[in-house]
């Protein structure tokens, strides 16, 4: 919705890994330098670790886009808690191999012989490995058994291991894990974007789709987003798609720090929500709404439900402003948060209380907006909605 409100050729924040919109902090080209090398060495293992959302994976994204695939065959894996028979299997069908049953020593002759008809052709074997903390330790140790495959004096596999920084500590900890730390031949850990990199990262990523200044961004603004966010780059990226949608739907040419601390304030809300015993937000009357919308919810609403709750909105709102018009009508002063010293203090006690149910009215109605247009661009099948 907001890249068609302020004219951008595509989304700028989006949580996905795109190689397109990567940014080179001074942590990443350090990275790619450890990768490089690392990879020209032909075995062992690469080491890569940081913070949830630091941009390993566009990192690695970005890395894919660098290999010749003539020379290099990759295959890639996101891990869940793998034991070490899981894991063999998994690898194989990340190469593309066809393993049946779940014969382990099946599937490591399947991966050996792939290995070896891959080296004959002239191409290296890397295994990218992601979320590596989740790992058990005899995934590792298999991980690590795999590395001894060769042809003749030749490794036949490298591996790149991601993870969030646990991992990093039990590699350099764990007392069963010394032969793996011994292959080991490139290891960083990627760190946070500091003020400066973050406030040239998010300049970076609205260059790609063509920004022309507008919106325009308040002085303050992207250093708060960096107090806000720690230079962590999916954090940003969610902070920075919560203002541009509110930016869009509030019809703003500027975004300023009210808009971040607003935004700021409805994702608090998010994560702090009860888990359970939630009632649905769509079913209740704006006004009294007391838990804010998740994408999670909207995915089980008709749209006759959010059509109702649109008609419902504007019924209430139109109920309202002709309280207002009547006791206006009747002498009423305009409403103000501080009655004067003459007023009527029953009739200024009823304007607060249409203020403040029409405040948080607003509230509501933009929290449940804002959360079901994310639920429809998160996406593209629901595009057409």
């Amino acid at each position: 919705m907001y890249d068609q409100y302020y004219g951008f050729s595509g989304r700028p924040f989006q949580l996905t890994p795109d190689p397109d919109f990567y940014f080179e902090s001074a942590s990443h080209k350090k990275a790619m330098s450890y990768l490089g090398y690392g990879l020209n060495q032909g075995e062992g293992f690469i080491v890569i670790t940081g913070e949830v959302g630091a941009g390993k994976s566009t990192l690695v994204a970005h890395l894919m886009e660098k290999i010749d695939p003539a020379a290099l065959t990759v295959a890639q894996v996101v891990t869940s808690a793998l034991d070490g028979e899981e894991l063999i299997h998994v690898v194989a069908q990340a190469f593309g191999l066809a393993v049946e049953g779940r014969d382990k020593a099946g599937a490591l002759g399947a991966i050996e012989s792939f290995f070896q008809d891959e080296a004959r052709a002239g191409r290296r074997c890397l295994l990218v490995v992601d979320e590596c903390q989740n790992l058990d330790f005899t995934a590792l140790e298999e991980l690590r058994m795999l590395s001894n495959f060769q042809l003749g004096s030749h490794p036949l596999l490298q591996s790149l291991l991601l993870g969030q920084p646990q991992f990093r500590r039990t590699l350099a900890h764990h007392p069963d894990l010394e032969q793996l730390r011994q292959r080991i031949i490139a290891s960083h850990h990627l760190e946070a974007l500091d003020e400066q990199e973050v406030e040239h990262y998010i300049q970076h990523r609205l260059s790609h789709v063509e920004w022309d200044g507008r919106p325009l961004f308040d002085d303050a603004l992207l250093p708060a987003v960096y107090g806000a966010t720690d230079g962590i780059p999916r954090r940003v990226n969610q902070v920075m798609n919560r203002l541009l949608l509110l930016g869009a739907i509030e019809e703003k040419d500027a975004i300023g720090l009210e808009m971040l601390d607003a935004v700021m304030a409805e994702m608090q809300s998010d994560q702090t929500r009860g888990s359970h015993d939630r009632p649905n937000p769509l079913s209740i009357e704006p006004p009294q709404a007391a838990e804010p919308a998740s994408a999670a919810d909207l995915d089980a609403v008709p749209a006759t439900e959010v059509a109702a709750l649109l008609a419902q909105r504007d019924q209430r709102t139109a109920e309202l402003e002709a309280a207002i018009s009547e006791l206006q009508a009747a002498g009423a002063q305009p409403v103000q948060m501080v009655a004067p010293a003459d007023a009527d203090p029953e009739l200024d006690e009823a304007l607060i209380r249409i203020e403040q149910r029409l405040e948080e009215q607003e509230r509501s109605f933009r929290h449940v907006l804002t959360m079901l247009i994310e639920w429809l661009e998160d996406n593209p099948s629901r595009e057409a909605a």
